[in-house]
């Protein structure tokens, strides 16, 4: 087995929040291919749309985002090294010692990240990235403020199925989408279905997915992200999700209870396996999405994850597989007359 070609290709692209273009770019690309009418937003979200056969027009969405943690040039020292803005919200400790790739006017250059000397936890204040400059003209003649910064991770097979790179969060949910969408345009289930693969959703307030929505209208939407895996050292999971155990089905007060039942019904009719996680927010486009218009009823699936928001994360392939074939089962089993109020 190897890393399927797409979800490789997407891996290798970068996106900081609010740069997204070269995801966003093969995200177009693969939607044309499909036969998807495919729409872009002002903030660079790809809305990608198959017409249903009998759902009298009612449409649902499958959301993932194009965006990977980041941060962006601030500046330079005397010394040649850069200081940063970070874009995203993570923890300034994780890119310490990083390769990281910067996208600037004349091309990718690369670097490494360091900070100040000190006992303390590193802040993003003492953050530098050393792109091999002599001093601070030179640093600002390679670079200017608010070039986009991503941690560097080619993506690579291991053992039993499991993929490391950076950017999984959340590209194997665009591949997730982007698969299912493939399936359901060959055979059409019922309601219209848009993927929405939305941008900027690593900094919030979500605005990639909120404006996208206004424009889908989704009666529902399923949002396709990642979730910390337990079974590793230093993470801290929302329930017992772990590697190779299948999609992580959420549970929380702004999530519908019956699109939640309908994805664990289709999962035991399937023999899908899945897991559960729960908690007071969601941290994804689901916390925006589900507000939109007089409400969305929304979900979410999530594929286990290793050591998020660094340049190793570890994913399984069957995990990525099966949370495609649960969300495009959960799409077919949506009818014409389905309620879902209240």
């Amino acid at each position: 087995m190897s890393i399927p070609p797409l979800l490789d290709e997407l891996l290798r692209a970068p996106g900081a929040p609010g740069c997204e273009d070269s995801v966003q770019a093969i995200v177009r690309r693969e939607a044309a291919v499909i036969g998807a009418d495919v729409k872009r937003t002002v903030f660079g979200a790809t809305i990608a749309t198959i017409a249903g056969t009998g759902g009298r027009g009612r449409r649902v969405a499958l959301v993932a985002h194009a965006d990977q943690v980041g941060m962006a040039v601030r500046g330079a020292g005397e010394d040649g090294l850069l200081t940063v803005a970070k874009l995203s919200n993570w923890s300034a400790r994780d890119t310490w010692r990083q390769r990281v790739r910067i996208q600037t006017r004349a091309g990718e250059i690369i670097g490494v990240a360091c900070g100040v000397p000190s006992d303390a936890p590193l802040t993003w204040e003492e953050v530098r990235i050393d792109i091999g400059a002599t001093d601070r003209d030179e640093a600002l003649a390679m670079v200017r403020t608010g070039d986009p910064i991503v941690l560097s991770g080619p993506p690579e097979w291991l053992p039993n199925g499991r993929i490391m790179s950076a950017a999984l969060d959340d590209r194997a949910g665009i591949y997730a989408c982007l698969e299912a969408l493939r399936r359901l345009a060959r055979d059409r289930p019922a309601w219209d279905v848009a993927v929405i693969i939305s941008t900027q959703e690593e900094s919030g307030p979500y605005p990639g997915a909120t404006t996208a929505v206004n424009i889908v209208n989704p009666e529902v939407a399923v949002i396709v992200e990642v979730s910390y895996a337990g079974d590793a050292p230093g993470q801290t999971p929302w329930g017992d999700v772990r590697l190779g155990y299948g999609p992580v089905i959420a549970r929380a007060p702004i999530l519908s209870p019956i699109a939640v039942d309908g994805l664990v019904a289709v999962a035991d009719a399937e023999s899908l396996p899945i897991s559960f996680e729960a908690g007071q927010e969601t941290w994804s486009d689901a916390d925006g999405m589900a507000l939109a218009g007089s409400g969305v009823v929304t979900a979410m699936v999530s594929i286990p994850l290793r050591y998020m928001h660094s340049a190793g994360e570890i994913a399984q392939l069957s995990d990525i597989e099966a949370t495609s074939k649960l969300v495009e089962a959960y799409v077919r089993s949506l009818d014409a007359d389905m309620s879902f109020l209240r």
